[in-house]
């Protein structure tokens, strides 16, 4: 025989009363079922949200909820919230903030940055079209371009993205979609999106409708503190929510925040593909990782600037790249896109740098350097990723960018030499002593 429930557990001050007979398993299970202790506007942190469905008062407000995800209205009206994988209010809360920090009309975000790319080239091409894309990517992002997107039907030409007259050369009638990242990964070379976007203004002048071309940027290397693409152009960003905007190397994920027309696809794109962010790792990244990207960058790009101008002047560095340093080609550009909100010149937490090598294609002093630093030094870690509290070394050609063929990485500007430095928030001096004695392995 169930036990009941003691009568002392009051019934709610709202909606459906709690039987006076009902059994304690069920009461355990069901609880009450409305209460005055979920209300988004008395969090000062916001909740945490761990419902995978959610309750419907009845059939017809659970179909208006399908109708208008499907439809890509659910923005017009307060949400309906149905199951996890279409709508859920942690989640919801980052994808505003995201929203609002880069300026679009919406967010929707993933489970991590390379299903946010997915998922923003997915909805942009179809089978029988190209991409037109920079020739240095990430290595995961070259590799869905380059395996997956041929299975599709999807060509893609991978140029030289900073040479205007080769892009306007390469667009043709089947081009839906301009992609890159800027900074470039790992080369920290700069991308002109307005540029890039008066190029595709010109070719949809003449373009039915369904057949723009949109200009799409992986702002990961930037964030929305140090760039806003959208402002310079750009129709869609995507971001690995992973590295700086989340901040503590904790949780993974993407976002997709781009002009309304395409919302209603990205969030089905999401819906049928899966890859949704999970509310439990979306918290970290609304409550330590957005609020806290301001100061965290300050100090990481304060201390970029000095290791850059370190290693600039070292006689075993053969190249260094920053957006900060005047010596960067592209040092105009960097001053006109990578602004902060005060309009302050914000050139990331990223440097790329290559070892003195005897002879280029096999580098010794490269592997001597990052090798003792990964066995002795107190402040950089060899790891991949970024954007963490920890500064962060790896050799690009051998790790991140193993996707990449080694003659392609060549082309690419990726040379075996390079090493990629996430800069961290610890004291730079103790960064620079790191630096300058891995680098004394040097021949």
């Amino acid at each position: 025989m169930a036990k009941r429930r003691s009568k002392k557990a009051a019934a709610p001050r709202r909606g459906r009363s709690i039987p006076p007979n009902v059994s304690m398993e069920s009461f355990l299970i069901h609880g009450r079922h409305f209460t005055d202790k979920w209300d988004f506007r008395h969090h000062i942190i916001p909740p945490q949200s761990s419902s995978v469905t959610y309750r419907l008062d009845t059939t017809e407000r659970g179909a208006k909820g399908f109708r208008d995800y499907a439809s890509g209205n659910a923005h017009k009206t307060e949400p309906i919230y149905i199951y996890d994988r279409l709508d859920e209010p942690t989640r919801g809360m980052l994808e505003d903030e995201l929203a609002g920090a880069e300026g679009g009309d919406f967010c929707v975000c993933f489970a991590t940055g390379m299903a946010a790319i997915a998922a923003a080239l997915g909805v942009t091409l179809r089978a029988g079209d190209e991409l037109l894309a920079h020739k240095t990517l990430y290595g995961c992002t070259y590799s869905l371009v380059t395996n997956w997107f041929p299975k599709q039907n999807i060509s893609s030409q991978l140029i030289d993205l900073r040479d205007l007259r080769a892009v306007k050369a390469a667009i043709n009638s089947r081009t839906r979609a301009i992609y890159f990242e800027s900074p470039v990964n790992p080369t920290l070379e700069l991308i002109d999106i307005a540029a890039i976007r008066k190029l595709a203004d010109e070719a949809n002048k003449n373009r039915p409708v369904g057949q723009k071309i949109y200009v799409i940027i992986d702002n990961t290397f930037a964030t929305p503190f140090c760039q806003r693409p959208l402002e310079h152009g750009a129709h869609v960003v995507v971001h690995s929510l992973t590295k700086n905007i989340g901040g503590y190397g904790t949780d993974m994920g993407g976002a997709v925040i781009g002009p309304r027309e395409l919302e209603g696809q990205v969030l089905l794109y999401r819906k049928d593909f899966g890859g949704v962010l999970a509310p439990k790792s979306a918290w970290p990244i609304l409550v330590y990782g957005l609020p806290t990207l301001p100061l965290r960058l300050r100090k990481q790009m304060e201390s970029a600037m000095e290791v850059a101008r370190f290693l600039h002047g070292h006689p075993k560095v053969a190249r260094v790249l920053y957006p900060g340093l005047a010596s960067h080609p592209q040092f105009a550009l960097a001053k006109k896109q990578m602004r902060n909100l005060d309009g302050e010149f914000a050139p990331g937490n990223m440097i790329y740098f290559e070892t003195v090598e005897k002879h280029a294609n096999e580098p010794r002093n490269n592997i001597k350097v990052v090798d003792w630093i990964a066995r002795n030094a107190y402040t950089l870690t060899l790891a991949v990723s970024l954007g963490q509290l920890r500064t962060l070394i790896e050799n690009p050609g051998a790790m991140t960018h193993a996707a990449v063929p080694p003659e392609k990485r060549l082309e690419s500007g990726i040379s075996p030499a390079g090493i990629r430095l996430s800069i961290g928030v610890e004291n730079v001096a103790d960064i620079i002593r790191d630096l300058d004695l891995g680098l004394a392995q040097a021949d």
